[in-house]
């Protein structure tokens, strides 16, 4: 049971994220065939990818063209909304003002210049 509920997660995440989802489209591409297919017996399926992929036109069928698999590119959007009722708080935690005027130099966060000068000398030869 778990293994096809996982299953199933996973291809919903994966049809409503990614391209996936123009492959449920699929019906509509052969259903659309059988329609060109009636009106010129001769049609092959390659011909009828070259009419509506290669170079489509805008004919009497245009919207049914548009409703085929990878004609239209699907983007996924996001939308993450704060409940008016949201309230953040900081609880008994003391809060530490900074200080605006002081601005912090390298030399006084960062390294000592004793160290330093100590640490960069010439070797001595006694």
């Amino acid at each position: 049971m778990k293994k096809w509920i996982s299953i199933l997660l996973l291809s919903l995440y994966l049809v409503s994220t990614t391209e996936l989802n123009q492959f449920l489209k699929l019906p509509i591409l052969i259903e659309h065939y059988n329609e060109h297919h009636k009106l010129n017996p001769e049609m092959s399926l390659l011909a009828f990818f070259k009419t509506h992929y290669d170079h489509p036109a805008k004919d009497a069928d245009y919207t049914t063209d548009r409703q085929l698999p990878f004609v239209i590119h699907s983007t996924l959007s996001l939308v993450f909304t704060i409940n008016t009722n949201f309230v953040f708080e900081f609880g008994n935690l003391p809060f530490k003002f900074v200080n605006v005027n002081h601005i912090p130099v390298f030399d006084e966060d960062f390294y000592i210049k004793g160290h330093l000068h100590s640490i960069w000398q010439p070797p001595r030869f006694s």
